[in-house]
């Protein structure tokens, strides 16, 4: 076993104290503070029990001495490995002092050399100069090619990697070929220490990373090893790279970025970050569309031209990666609320303006900064920076995500950005909601046999699903979703890419459809379990839970279908005569508890009821059939269902309804209702429902099937 993992394990188990072991170990686990790529870690919380940093270099020592190699180069990549990351540990004490020193303790590659230099020539040399084999031979230091290999390697620590994934330009790599040239080693002795080497790095981190990036790597080994000059790499294909898991989730790089060409990307000034290397950019901007990522870097080149004098080597959005991420039940998510807010304040500035620095006062609670230290004036720090305010109301929804004040604090966050509501549902979970969305395309079929024509609508298309059965199942349609969410319709286009839909997205609002598409243009507009979401969430007259809401959806759709066309509606429905009542029996033990709280968070209507037993009660049919939807979905969609009404009419006042609103022309050709699968098998063993004389009943209708054609005008 290699004599560093003995000390490893010697400290874990509690038989080698830091200070008593080698300085490399001492530095790494007095790291007060862990700095980490959070792009592959799975919990935050893991980080405050765990030393991440002690952990990876522990994982790449165990390849490297699972390897086959010679003993020369088995130690020259030991003593690399154990040093390279040293400059992420030490106390805080500590770290003012390298700082002081000039030790570079944010690139931690060069910092992590220099602190080998300083812990192995002491103080004969200058620790923030590149060490020569002639100066150190001819002043008698032992060892003098080894120190100057191991120090090259260290301060490349990861660069071959970082050069696949764009993040860097090829001649940072310059140092390792100056190995070969300088006579230090052989190209074939560089060729298979470095490959040896990134082995261990790239294979700690992921041994699938690894395997997918063996063959590059050896290429770019070879290159390096033979000394030819490096060639550069265009900054398109560098910011190419750096999207490579956006383009894996279906992003169009080259299309995206044609777009925004023709809308005034500056290209001039992407260009002149050609000489820096990126740090966390993949981890902190990866979740943001190409548009979006590219005003973030436009606007560090803008900003960091000509600041303190000194260039630009190194762009850090550290700052932006560790407040874009935060713990949810245990697991990293992204941090919905910042990244919704980023998202608007970005794109309120237009390509001309960020050119040329004119940009105008926005929301007072978000800016975008960019600094230099003294220390390192090479490197600017690009970060977004919420008021006081804005963090607290954004740690406030974070608290009260379980709780029903968890709507009152969105809807406050949306007020202090002037966001929309309904374009901004479900945070949190949005991945799940598609995923349930998904997940009811038996139900859903059944409406492609009412489809009439080749243009259809589909509004609000959550995960796809029906635009899937209609692509499938109907060559000859051309299906187009239409939702208001941003996050929506971005999970759709990239999931259309990625699987090679022909169905079409557009973010636009179920309100007024004449501005998306041409009135008398569409065959088919659908309304599937959407139309009691307009009325829940989207206000009217600044009233939710607005009938005038699901009458401007219609009239919108009607404006746009064509003669002979169809509006299909697949909703929610209440139950006639609407007197009667039901008695509800909890077979749970906190049923009851349920109830009340239901009845004070409901802000649909008042719902009614009556105790009349320890865990019984008795309330109208149509406010029991509303609790009970939100009941079925059980605690975890508590805080989101209790905001929605799934029935707003009976049969009759739906009919009516759309007669007034779409008149004459409208003809009702199909008019069902009926009870939806799954209600009654989800609520056994959790309620019995009866009727007024204790009688178990069935469950009433829930959901209604409606099918209206744009005929001619009356008369």
């Amino acid at each position: 076993m290699l004599k560093s993992l003995q000390a490893i394990e010697a400290y874990r188990e509690g038989r080698l104290q830091p200070s008593a072991g080698p300085a490399w170990l001492n530095l790494i686990v007095s790291a007060e503070m862990p700095i980490v790529n959070l792009e592959r870690v799975e919990s935050l919380q893991e980080l405050d029990q765990r030393n991440p940093v002690l952990d990876y270099v522990e994982r790449s020592l165990r390849l490297l001495d699972s390897l086959q190699l010679s003993y020369w180069i088995k130690e020259l990549a030991e003593e690399t490995l154990i040093w390279s990351e040293t400059s992420k540990g030490g106390t805080s004490r500590q770290r003012r002092r390298w700082q002081e020193e000039g030790i570079n303790c944010f690139a931690h590659n060069i910092g992590s050399a220099q602190l080998y230099w300083q812990h192995t020539a002491g103080e004969t040399f200058d620790v923030t100069g590149r060490p020569q084999a002639s100066a150190l031979r001819t002043a008698g230091v032992p060892y003098a090619e080894t120190l100057v290999i191991v120090h090259r390697l260290i301060e490349t620590h990861g660069l071959l990697g970082q050069q696949i994934r764009g993040e860097v330009p090829p001649e940072v790599n310059q140092p390792l070929a100056a190995i070969a040239e300088e006579g230090l080693l052989t190209a074939d002795e560089l060729e298979r220490l470095l490959f040896a080497l990134n082995h261990c790095i790239i294979g700690a981190v992921s041994p699938v990373l690894w395997q997918d990036v063996r063959t590059e790597i050896m290429e770019l080994i070879a290159a390096v090893a033979s000394c030819e000059p490096a060639e550069p790499l265009p900054m398109k294909e560098r910011l190419r790279r750096m999207r490579s898991g956006p383009i894996l989730r279906g992003e169009d790089f080259a299309a995206e970025w044609s777009r925004l060409e023709q809308e005034g990307l500056p290209v001039e000034l992407l260009e002149a970050l050609q000489p820096a290397t990126f740090w966390y950019a993949e981890s902190a901007l990866q979740t943001f569309s190409l548009e979006q990522f590219l005003k973030v870097l436009v606007l560090a080149a803008r900003g960091s031209s000509g600041g303190n004098g000194g260039g630009l080597g190194h762009l850090s959005f550290e700052a932006v990666m560790n407040s874009i991420y935060y713990d949810y039940k245990g697991t990293k998510k992204i941090n919905v609320y910042k990244k919704r807010i980023i998202e608007k304040y970005l794109s309120g500035l237009s390509w001309k303006d960020i050119a040329e620095g004119t940009l105008a006062p926005g929301n007072p609670h978000l800016v975008h900064r960019l600094r230099r230290q003294g220390h390192l004036p090479d490197t600017v720090f690009f970060d977004f920076e919420f008021s006081p305010a804005a963090e607290k109301l954004i740690e406030f929804c974070m608290e009260a995500e379980k709780s029903v004040l968890y709507e009152r604090a969105v809807l406050m966050l949306f007020d202090l950005f002037e966001l929309r509501r309904d374009a901004f549902d479900r945070f949190h979970n949005e991945d799940s909601y598609l995923s349930q969305m998904n997940d009811t395309a038996d139900y859903k079929s059944v409406i492609l046999d009412y489809i009439t024509g080749n243009t259809v609508l589909d509004i609000g298309p959550g995960g796809g699903v029906l635009l899937d059965l209609i692509e499938e199942r109907m060559p000859g349609v051309t299906p187009v979703g239409i939702d208001i969410s941003s996050n929506v319709i971005e999970a759709l286009q990239q999931r259309k890419a990625r699987e090679g839909r022909r169905w079409e997205v557009l973010q636009g609002d179920a309100l007024n459809l004449k501005e998306y598409v041409d009135p008398g243009r569409v065959d088919t507009v659908i309304f599937s379990s959407i139309l009691h979401e307009l009325y829940s969430y989207v206000p009217m007259d600044g009233r939710k839970f607005n009938h005038r809401t699901v009458a401007a959806a219609l009239t919108s759709a009607f404006e746009v279908l064509a003669q002979g066309g169809v509006i299909i509606i697949r909703d929610g429905i209440m139950t006639e005569p609407v007197t009667q009542q039901r008695r509800i029996r909890f077979l749970e033990e906190n049923g009851l508890e349920w109830l009340k709280r239901y009845a004070e968070d409901f802000a649909g209507r008042e719902i009614k009821f009556q105790v009349t037993g320890e865990q019984e009660v008795q309330m109208p049919v149509n406010d029991a059939m509303e609790f009970l939807y939100t009941y079925t979905w059980g605690a975890e969609a508590y805080v989101h269902e209790v905001q929605e009404q799934f029935g707003y009419f009976t049969p009759s006042q739906f009919e009516a309804f759309i007669r007034e609103h779409l008149g004459g022309q409208a003809q009702i050709e199909v008019f069902r209702h009926y009870l939806q699968e799954g209600y009654t098998e989800a609520l056994r063993g959790r309620v019995a429902v009866m009727d007024e004389d204790g009688t178990e009943v069935p469950l009433p209708d829930s959901t209604c099937f409606i099918v209206i054609r744009k005929g001619q005008p009356a008369g």
